[in-house]
């Protein structure tokens, strides 16, 4: 099995590093993955500039672009044969409408787009807790190939999110649950000649079993997706 490993944050920070520990015992994995941070930058794709790549080793890609980039140029270019493509681990929550900004999930669409399975992963981090990168990839090593098993049609994708805090052991209870369609509460702030966003994803409305509910309830949401 080749699997694309990438994600919004660049390719040297430790939700990635995690993932790659994580999946490597299930296949060859190849990394493609953005330069730079690239945050809530979204769906965005460069078209109309050439893109930068270094290729640090064998298996690894750096692309000076975003992360539908990354997943674009991986299954056009680097790995045309990948069978999956794994997206994160995102240091943050990808929960209800916060898949719309998310660079983490637009790279697992972009994927289903091209016809390829995909699964974008995240790590909800609670008020007063820092995330144990260890804890996660034993956690998200145990739930993937559970994940890989679970039929996906063309076109859809997963989004997961792990719930916090979290220790290696137990193996943390997943559950299919749909999108949370509740708006987020927030505003904004003028101060110095500018609007300044204001809002705590913590407090954010949800509607019972839905992935925003079962993640800030303790458990793993798995939400199928469509393109």
């Amino acid at each position: 099995m080749k699997i694309v490993i990438s994600n919004d944050d660049g390719y040297d920070q430790p939700g990635l590093t995690a993932l790659i520990q994580a999946v490597s015992p299930l296949g060859e994995t190849i990394v493609v993955a953005p330069a730079t941070p690239q945050s809530n930058i979204g769906h965005r794709v460069t078209m109309r500039e050439p893109i930068r790549v270094d290729r640090l080793d064998h298996h690894t890609y750096v692309v000076h672009a975003t992360p539908a980039d990354c997943v674009r140029l991986a299954i056009k270019q680097f790995v045309s044969e990948a069978d999956w493509v794994i997206a994160g681990i995102n240091p943050g929550a990808n929960l209800g409408s916060d898949v719309y900004q998310s660079g983490t999930v637009a790279a697992a669409r972009e994927a289903a787009i091209l016809g390829v399975r995909a699964m974008a992963v995240s790590q909800y981090i609670a008020a007063q807790w820092t995330i144990d990168w260890s804890s996660t990839q034993a956690q998200v090593a145990h739930l993937i190939p559970l994940i890989l098993k679970k039929p996906i049609a063309i076109g859809s994708y997963w989004n997961i999110n792990l719930p916090s805090p979290i220790n290696a052991t137990p193996p943390i209870e997943h559950r299919c649950c749909p999108l949370d369609k509740h708006p987020h509460h927030y505003h904004y702030i003028q101060a110095d000649g500018a609007y300044h966003y204001q809002g705590v994803i913590h407090d954010r409305p949800r509607s019972p079993g839905s992935d925003v509910d079962v993640c800030f309830s303790g458990m793993i949401s798995v939400t199928r997706m469509e393109i």
